[in-house]
C-alpha cells in the first residue's frame, strides 16, 4: 500500500486513474500510460497541470520518463502483502532513520549495481541531473528522495523495496524536515551532489563494493551532517 496522497488535486486524480488501471488489470509494471493530450481529456485540465502532476509522480517514484518513447508505470512493490505505514503513523526520530538507512542502503546499493536494467540507469541518471538542476531547497530534497528510490527500485527486490519505502516515509515527518532544513547550506549541497555521483557512476560500472561503500559514505556524511554523529 502507497503512501497517502500528497500534493495538488490533479496529481491526486493521476494517482486515482492509475491506481484504478492497475487494480483493473489495464496498466501493470512497465506499461505505457496514456499521452499528456489523453490525460487533458480525461481529467479535464490543461496540459500545464497535467505535466505539473507528472512531475510530483515521477518524483514520488510512480513513473518514469523516457525522451522519444513515453512515460510508463514504474515498478510495483513487490513481494509479501506488507503494508507501508502512512506517514502520520510512524513513530520514530532522525536518529534512528540514519541508523535504518545505514543498515539497508548500502546493501541496497549494491544490489543495484547487479541487477539495474540499462532502464533503471536512465531513470536513476535523470533523477541525478534533475536534482542538481534545482534552484529551490525543496525540489533538491524531493530529487533527492526520488534518486534515493530510483536505486532500491533498481535493486529489483520487492520486500527490500517494502522496507525502504516504509524508512523512506519518515523523511517526510515533521521533525526530520526542519531538522534537514536547518542543516542544509550551499557547500553540504555541493557534497551531497558530489557523492551522489559517485554512488550512481559505480551502479553505471557494475561496481557493487563500490555502490555499497559510495552509499555507507553519503549516509554517514548526512549523518554527521544532521546530529552531529561520525
Amino acid at each position: 500500500m502507497s503512501a497517502p496522497p500528497t500534493g495538488g488535486p490533479v496529481a491526486a486524480r493521476l494517482r486515482s486513474l492509475l491506481d484504478d488501471a492497475v487494480a483493473a488489470g489495464t496498466l501493470g509494471t512497465g506499461a505505457k500510460i496514456p499521452t499528456e493530450r489523453a490525460l487533458c481529456d480525461t481529467l479535464q485540465v490543461s496540459r500545464t497541470a497535467v505535466r505539473s502532476a507528472l512531475a510530483e509522480l515521477e518524483r514520488e517514484g510512480r513513473i518514469t520518463r523516457h525522451v522519444g518513447r513515453g512515460t510508463f508505470l514504474a515498478e510495483l512493490e513487490g513481494g509479501p502483502d506488507l503494508p507501508v505505514p502512512a506517514r502520520g503513523t510512524l513513530q520514530t526520530s532522525p536518529a534512528e532513520i540514519m541508523a535504518t538507512r545505514l543498515v539497508l542502503e548500502p546493501e541496497i546499493a549494491a544490489l543495484a549495481a547487479r541487477h539495474a536494467t540499462p532502464s533503471d540507469l536512465e531513470h536513476v541518471r535523470h533523477c541525478l541531473a534533475r536534482g542538481n538542476a534545482t534552484t529551490t531547497y525543496e525540489e533538491f530534497e524531493a530529487w533527492d528522495s526520488a534518486l534515493h528510490r530510483a536505486i532500491a527500485t533498481a535493486a529489483h527486490n520487492g520486500l527490500l523495496l517494502r522496507l525502504f519505502d516504509t524508512m523512506n516515509a519518515a523523511r517526510d515527518l515533521p521533525v526530520w524536515g526542519s531538522l534537514k532544513r536547518r542543516s542544509a547550506t550551499p557547500e553540504r549541497r555541493r557534497g551531497y551532489e558530489c557523492t551522489h555521483g559517485e554512488i550512481v557512476d559505480a551502479l553505471a560500472e557494475r561496481d557493487a563494493d563500490g555502490a555499497r561503500d559510495h552509499m555507507r559514505a553519503h549516509l554517514v556524511d548526512v549523518r554527521t551532517n544532521l546530529l552531529g554523529m561520525h
